[in-house]
């Protein structure tokens, strides 16, 4: 896949079947869109046309926004759908204001060779969003494309989708999420150091440090996750919250892999969740904090022989 996230000199070589979208989550009911755009691209190279930042975060400057992928985990996950090219397109104040014929001709047309498009019966585009696909089937007319409408149900079911993991994470059921999602929810981050409290109590953890603010972060507590490091799979449990039992005041997410003792500071690493194993906890003591932790790494490790089997 080629990734286009410098636009400004970018013009396609080959003419476009394109889609278009925040594509969040890249989830089951996004690939299936996809995937329709590939079967129905009649030999036209495959575009998805997607926006960064997330238009709230400009128009509505919006810190409150949480997006299931950083960028980047959108990128990574789209590069795996079999799709031609991915155009990150900087969303500013100033392309908002584009009209929708300016938008079509201009960015469409002359940059991204459009042929074909196909696109949900709700998408709303232009200046104020007030053109929609009835407009866009006027300027096929014009310009000489084709216009192919998602099917309402399909549509609906992203929202749903994507409603429904949103919701499923903040309230800590990586389960329901990881199966709307497809693939197991990610964090991403720099491995920073702590307090050094894991190490006194044999329980080392990697810090994770993810610079991302709109990042959702799912509930507070303890899960059960696994991570690529250096081409080696490591299970581990991983604690997210503000380790009350030594009053803690701020969120932290904490990591103790199993048997694994490299030194990977500094680097970024991707968390995969597997399943949520207890609300975080304020215990009268750190021996019994250490205590519990044991029964968390008895259950995990119980855990991760299933997943194995799998």
């Amino acid at each position: 896949m080629n990734t286009i996230d410098f636009f400004d000199t970018y013009k396609a070589e080959n003419p476009s079947a394109i889609t278009i979208g925040t594509f969040d989550g890249v989830h089951v009911g996004h690939k299936k869109i996809i995937e329709n755009l590939i079967e129905k691209s009649d030999g036209l190279s495959t575009t998805l046309l997607t926006f960064f930042p997330h238009p709230r975060m400009v128009l509505q400057q919006d810190t409150n926004i949480k997006l299931i992928n950083t960028i980047d985990e959108r990128i990574q996950l789209l590069n795996e759908t079999g799709l031609d090219t991915l155009i990150v397109y900087p969303f500013s104040k100033e392309f908002s204001r584009l009209t929708a014929k300016d938008f079509v001709r201009d960015l469409l047309i002359d940059r991204l060779h459009l042929k074909k498009i196909i696109i949900g019966y709700d998408h709303r585009f232009g200046r104020n969003r007030t053109a929609n696909i009835d407009n866009l089937r006027e300027f096929g007319t014009i310009f000489e494309f084709e216009v192919e409408e998602i099917k309402a149900k399909e549509i609906d079911d992203v929202t749903i989708s994507s409603t429904k993991i949103r919701k499923a994470l903040n309230e800590g059921d990586i389960k329901t999420a990881n199966a709307y999602l497809g693939y197991e929810f990610m964090l991403t981050g720099i491995v920073t150091s702590g307090k050094g409290l894991g190490k006194t109590i044999d329980f080392p953890t990697a810090n994770i440090h993810i610079k991302e603010t709109y990042k959702l972060i799912p509930k507070q507590g303890v899960y059960l996750v696994k991570s690529t490091i250096k081409d080696t799979t490591v299970f581990g449990m991983m604690n997210i919250g503000t380790n009350p039992t030594v009053q803690g005041k701020t969120q932290t997410i904490e990591v103790h892999f199993f048997d694994f003792t490299e030194d990977i500071y500094d680097e970024t690493i991707q968390v995969s969740l597997l399943t949520r194993l207890r609300n975080e906890q304020k215990f009268d003591s750190v021996i019994k904090l250490q205590e519990q932790l044991q029964k968390d790494k008895t259950q995990s490790l119980a855990l991760i022989e299933t997943y194995n089997a799998q």
